[in-house]
């Protein structure tokens, strides 16, 4: 394996209905070698019905270190906290 390859990203989804979750990463040439790999690495004992392998460098991601000024705003609209409404004494789970 050539260390010039790119780094792939497998997602594998175990079940119909739900989510491709991360499993880890594959280095390929192309798409279809990194998706042989991801197969060949990641579903070997059938854990999975759906891959998908994104090359990592075309993956955009926050910085967790600065996530205050990127989530900031969704502080400033309260109504997605209703935090300030009453709720009737009859309901048990909210």
């Amino acid at each position: 394996m050539s260390k010039d390859w790119p780094l792939w990203e497998v997602f594998v989804r175990t079940r119909g209905g739900l989510s491709h979750k991360h499993a880890g990463s594959v280095h390929a040439p192309d798409e279809k070698i990194a998706l042989l790999h991801a197969r060949d690495t990641y579903t070997r004992r059938m854990e999975g019905v759906s891959l998908w392998v994104v090359k990592s460098s075309d993956i955009i991601a926050s910085d967790p270190d600065k996530s205050g000024p990127i989530f900031e705003p969704a502080e400033s609209k309260i109504y997605r906290h209703p935090t300030f409404y009453q709720i009737p004494e009859n309901i048990e789970n909210m």
